[in-house]
């Protein structure tokens, strides 16, 4: 980033906003916002807790089930979009509904479907994070030129061997952006989940916070969130980067 003429890293953001949170809490306008200090004191005391690693766990396990139900489901269907016009014809408006709509709005109906218990929790980040895989591998399957299709054809490939070894790879930057912002989104999902259906994990933690207004834990809390989610999009947008050549290759 570039400022006056003057090359200022990223980090420097973040530094700003910390600096302007801390004066913000330092002047007591509210005690919703504590100072950063107090917060970070918090973090530490947290962190090595029993039942913070107990949340852990049981918030790692459901974001990690519903992730992975998400990108084994949704990439295949995205594929099967972007190359079959049936299918892109008959689940595309449904694809949509579901990337604009509230999803939080349908947990209650997935508790009523389907219980209190950990599956809930685990389709609810499913609900969150597949759509948009879904249509950035649809995205990706269709920028294949079809000169790749006809050559895996000339060849013999059958139709999973097509999938795996040409449009896979072929709309693998486009599959890895969407798995990101999958990731980011079931985050959110899996403490929305928690919160509104048994109050497990980080959810219990959040809820036990915030009714005992208890901020500087809240905060503390919500870093934790704000670095994991910080990490994962951190790690895919490397992966992404390696993996650019495919898109310049396809054609």
């Amino acid at each position: 980033m570039t400022l006056f003429g003057l090359r200022v890293p990223m980090v420097a953001s973040l530094v700003l906003w910390a600096a302007l949170w801390e004066v913000v809490g330092q002047a007591g306008a509210t005690i919703l916002i504590p100072p950063l200090s107090h917060v970070l004191v918090r973090l530490v005391e947290i962190v090595p807790t029993e039942s913070f690693a107990e949340a852990l766990g049981l918030t790692a396990r459901a974001f990690v089930l519903g992730t992975g139900i998400a990108v084994l489901a949704g990439v295949p269907l995205g594929v099967l979009m972007g190359r079959w016009e049936p299918a892109d014809r008959l689940m595309l408006p449904w694809v949509n509904v579901f990337v604009s709509a509230p999803l939080s709005a349908l947990v209650p109906v997935i508790m009523a479907l389907f219980g209190f218990g950990e599956l809930t929790i685990v389709l609810t980040v499913v609900l969150f994070a597949i759509w948009i895989i879904v249509l950035d591998a649809r995205a990706g399957a269709r920028a294949v030129s079809p000169s790749l299709s006809e050559m895996a054809q000339s060849y013999g490939a059958g139709p999973l061997q097509a999938f795996a070894k040409v449009y896979l790879r072929a709309a693998l930057p486009e599959i890895l952006a969407g798995i990101r912002l999958g990731l980011v989104r079931a985050v959110k999902g899996v403490i929305i989940g928690q919160l509104l259906v048994s109050v497990v994990g980080f959810g219990h933690m959040f809820e036990i916070y915030s009714s005992n207004f208890l901020m500087e834990h809240m905060w503390a809390l919500l870093l934790v969130l704000f670095a994991l989610a910080f990490a994962i999009d951190g790690v895919f947008a490397r992966l992404e980067k390696r993996v650019e050549y495919y898109a310049a290759a396809r054609q």
